[in-house]
């Protein structure tokens, strides 16, 4: 492993601030342990003057691969096409803001040399706001239901990837790709180590209410069927009780009289079930669009510039 190339690759989104240090300090660590490596810099489409500031990185350093994609795809796409254009035997994703200190790879490495294909950074204390840590544990519930990743094992974005395991997730075709999953789905043996996580020093998280929501979205209705389990079990529930009512009311007929027809029960069943079936409905449209959108588009993204030895 002391002969291994690793590869960094880097999401930028609106960090023109903080960006050049993540990377001058990235340099400067696998400089002093005289590790071979690449850094891939991934612009996933800034308002600000990330692009001028990782381009300018790119050309006066030969081991920094700078691309600009030409929308803004989100993180899980960007990560996906800096594994594309890595090289490496180990692939190492991390944040732009140095939330994760570069110095805490040392770490990721180590425990990479028993033989581990997926070594992942578990914060000592996270420096997340309330509402980002929150969303955190609920989309690690829904992967640790869906992917069956072992009990107590953390996910986030600081990770070490073994070659092997970066082919199979690039030969996955989606285009809602989510990186943790998939490097889940597609690794054997995985590992948690402890690392430091600083608070954000620039600007502010990209993860709102919206972003997570459409997050939790993307990992359901991508890579499982839950939601419909979920509404066949509960339609099947609704079944049984409507049946117990039809009794009910089928007896009824026999045993009482019945002055006043029962109109107001009628309507509050008929928009009841009607309803249950409307939510049915759309949970398979759901399924219908985006089985549509995965076999019309053949790429999640597109690149518009590449700025280093990745130009061609």
């Amino acid at each position: 492993m002391s002969k291994a190339i690793f590869s960094v690759v880097i999401p930028v989104y609106n960090s023109e601030l903080i960006v050049a240090e993540t990377v001058i300090r990235t340099v400067q660590f696998f400089t002093l342990n005289n590790y071979s490596y690449e850094i891939i810099l991934v612009n996933d489409g800034s308002k600000d003057n990330s692009w001028s500031v990782i381009s300018a990185l790119a050309e006066k350093n030969k081991n920094v691969i700078s691309i600009n994609l030409l929308h803004n795809y989100g993180q899980h796409n960007a990560n996906l096409c800096g594994f594309r254009k890595a090289k490496g035997d180990y692939v190492i994703t991390m944040d732009d803001d140095l939330q994760n200190p570069p110095e805490e790879i040392e770490k990721l490495i180590v425990a990479a040399r028993d033989g581990y294909d997926l070594v992942i950074g578990r914060f000592r204390k996270k420096k997340h706001s309330f509402f980002r840590r929150m969303g955190t544990k609920a989309v690690g519930y829904i992967n640790r239901k869906i992917f069956r990743s072992e009990k107590g094992f953390v996910l986030t974005n600081f990770r070490l990837i073994r070659r092997d395991v970066i082919d199979r997730v690039c030969s996955y075709k989606s285009r809602l790709p989510y990186i943790p999953g998939l490097v889940l789905m597609f690794s054997n043996d995985r590992k948690n180590v402890y690392v430091e996580h600083h608070e954000r020093r620039e600007g502010e998280s990209n993860y709102s209410l919206y972003r997570i929501m459409k997050l939790v979205s993307t990992i359901l209705f991508n890579y499982s069927s839950l939601p419909l389990r979920l509404m066949a079990g509960f339609g099947f529930f609704v079944s049984i009780l409507s049946l117990a009512l039809a009794l009910y009311y089928f007896i009824s007929a026999f045993v009482a009289v019945v002055s006043v027809p029962g109109w107001s029960t009628l309507v509050i069943l008929l928009s009841f079930f009607n309803g249950i079936l409307i939510l049915l409905v759309s949970i398979v449209g759901e399924y219908v669009v985006r089985l549509l959108r995965e076999s019309g588009s053949s790429e999640s993204y597109y690149i518009k510039d590449i700025v280093g030895n990745g130009d061609g």
